[in-house]
């Protein structure tokens, strides 16, 4: 379980023209929820905040946040940031309780080479990186492995396939594929053209484009809490 510390401030104050005034002062307004407990208003330092984010995965990391002279053990699930300038405009954490278990995405890291890959020049195609687990905060892994060694051409792992550390419960469908080895591409070669012939143009390849949604938190109205 990966953790991180990060100091807060208690606000009473509330609003759009406050949070204008902290985020211009260096500071990011945000709200700590939880069983338990009542919703508080605080800010961070945005300097601080942007230097963790760079050291650590922010939607799976346990952040110990220390506010009003207590550590509260919490995770992001909310984190709004500037479609433009991509600043953090707003942040909420979730104060975790041992033995209530929360659902959290977890990345995948892949492991081997797929003997499809290196016997008969196949293409190994990562579906997912991350999946979302419902485990005791306690217990939530850095990472979960996904060995691909065994994988011949045509052959995929699902989600069913991961080998889970004990107490995590998956939450995706188990037949979403995770990973497959594709055949290689033919490639073709063009015949001589005869002497005097024109040959004729090959028709261009389409290249394979392939999305996958991007990481972290979806961004959505600027909220001022």
């Amino acid at each position: 379980m990966a953790t991180a510390s990060l100091k807060a401030e208690p606000r009473k104050e509330k609003g759009k023209g406050v949070a204008r005034k902290l985020r211009a002062a260096g500071q990011v307004p945000g709200v700590i929820y939880g069983h338990g407990r009542e919703p508080v208003s605080l800010t961070v330092n945005a300097r601080e905040f942007d230097r963790l984010a760079e050291r650590v995965r922010i939607t799976s990391t346990v952040i110990e946040l220390a506010l009003e002279g207590r550590t509260a053990r919490t995770l992001i699930r909310e984190l709004q940031r500037d479609p433009i300038k991509r600043s953090v405009l707003h942040i909420d954490f979730q104060e975790l309780v041992a033995g209530e278990k929360i659902v959290v995405s977890v990345p995948l890291r892949f492991v081997g080479t797929a003997v499809g890959v290196k016997n008969d020049g196949g293409i190994l195609e990562e579906v997912i990186h991350q999946v979302d687990v419902r485990v005791d905060p306690a217990n939530i892994p850095d990472h979960i492995d996904v060995d691909v060694t065994d994988l011949t051409i045509g052959h995929g792992l699902h989600v069913s396939d991961l080998k889970l550390p004990a107490g995590v419960e998956v939450q995706q469908d188990p037949e979403q594929t995770v990973a497959i080895v594709s055949a290689p591409k033919a490639e073709e070669e063009a015949a001589p053209a005869a002497e005097g012939a024109v040959a004729a143009p090959e028709a261009a390849a389409e290249p394979e484009l392939i999305r996958k949604p991007k990481a972290g938190e979806e961004e959505g109205e600027e909220q001022e809490s």
